[in-house]
């Protein structure tokens, strides 16, 4: 039996949380569903050059309800049968789309045509099994009250069905990636996997000790109170130095240098306007107060990457829009992930914004594979090397984890003073 853990993608768009579970070493994508052919044409070409293989059971462009005919669902149900018995386990990962759910956006909820997808998405969980899934959403299908019901009524059918639940909002920052992006994420094991590998219960449907703060690695808290830069004049190509109370890895400026985004593929990808200069260069370097024209600031990190709806984000010392590359660093993408050249650029940003953070993902996959640890045999070495490189800072025990501080000792001091 192959020790790695099966998934099944759906709604993969560019594939960032694949990659994110992926590049743990211990996830295996085995089947993807993107309902966009260029989302899935990024999908494909990116993950070609990194040099990942091709799912086992391919790439299906499709709307994820036809799944739910009976000859796709039992085809569906057959090749997830098989996973089982070639995998440890076999999950479902997935973020239906959100605008419906979204404040800023349509706010149709369950009746909006986005809306159902997640209803598509439960039923499709509850029809097939899967020994767990991943479900990632907006704050407002959580947050807000006329979305809430209906969220609840998503989980009292996984709970029906045989599932125990655990749930979190979580913002990426916390994870390490230079960005605040707040996302709801339900995570369900089937009991009857939990039970076949000796789990104890404790009455309840919900997963009593999963460990939501395993792969965090920055408490988000103390992250917003540090006095960021605000707004300052915009003045092109200048130079600023990093104020030293800023955590530098959480920055843009950082990214843009770790992903040497001056020499990726995807840098001369940006938007150029017919007209409009003036506006570029009269918005102040850090200035996001506006629903478009936003400004970025090099030594903050960035609001959160939803490039539409007329929400433009500016380079912060550029009089330009942002460029592909540096939309991905911002999504804390590593710097070897590249959009093919035959993608639009309208294509290229829909898919970088609608993607979960890479960093994010993995920081879900390693706190997943954590509590796997706590029940199977198969223990997945996840303090230690990963890929045979050295571990980043996210791989914590989990006391360490609880414990960090986003600031040094010193600089805790300083700011305290």
């Amino acid at each position: 039996m192959n020790d790695k853990i099966g998934i099944f993608s759906f709604f993969a768009g560019a594939g960032f949380l694949d990659l994110g579970f992926e590049k743990t070493g211990f996830f295996e994508t085995l089947f993807a569903n993107e309902y966009h052919q260029p989302f899935m044409d990024i999908y494909k070409g990116a993950r070609e050059n990194i040099g990942i293989k091709a799912p086992r059971f391919g790439h299906h462009v499709n709307d994820i309800n036809d799944f739910l005919i009976k000859e796709k669902l039992n085809e569906l149900k057959s090749n997830l049968d098989n996973s089982k018995k070639d995998y440890k386990a076999v999950g479902f990962i997935g973020g239906p789309p959100c605008p419906d759910f979204s404040v800023g956006g349509k706010n149709k909820g369950e009746e909006g045509e986005n809306g159902r997808l997640s209803g598509t998405y439960t039923d499709l969980i509850c029809k097939t099994k899967p020994d767990f899934f991943l479900f990632e959403n907006v704050k407002g299908l959580w947050r807000t009250k006329k979305h809430r019901a209906f969220y609840e009524t998503l989980k009292e059918k996984l709970i029906t069905n045989g599932y125990l639940l655990t749930e979190r909002l979580i913002n990426s920052i916390e994870y390490g990636v230079p960005q605040d992006r707040d996302r709801i994420i339900l995570i369900g094991f089937k009991k009857e996997f939990l039970f076949a590998n000796t789990y104890k219960d404790n009455g309840t449907p919900f997963l009593w000790d999963f460990d939501w703060d395993f792969g965090i690695k920055y408490d988000k808290e103390k992250v917003f109170n540090i006095p960021w830069q605000k707004s300052e004049k915009f003045i092109e190509d200048s130079p600023k130095i990093k104020p030293s109370i800023v955590p530098e890895e959480l920055t843009i400026q950082y990214w843009f240098e770790k992903n040497d985004i001056i020499n990726h593929k995807n840098q001369s990808k940006h938007f150029t306007p017919k007209a409009g200069l003036v506006k570029f260069q009269s918005v102040d370097e850090g200035d996001d107060s506006k629903k478009s024209y936003k400004r970025l600031h090099r030594w903050r990190y960035s609001p959160t990457a939803a490039y539409g709806n007329n929400e433009v984000h500016l380079h912060p010392y550029k009089a330009r829009r942002i460029s592909v590359a540096e939309a991905l660093a911002i999504q804390s993408l590593p710097k070897d992930f590249i959009i093919p050249d035959n993608i639009t650029l309208t294509n290229s940003f829909k898919a970088i914004g609608n993607g979960v953070p890479y960093l994010a993902a993995q920081g879900l996959a390693v706190t997943i594979l954590n509590f796997f640890n706590g029940f199977v045999n198969k223990k997945y070495k996840i303090n230690g090397e990963t890929n045979g490189s050295k571990h980043s800072l996210i791989y914590k025990s989990t006391t360490k984890a609880k414990q960090l501080s986003v600031l040094e000792p010193e600089e805790q001091r300083a700011y305290s003073n």
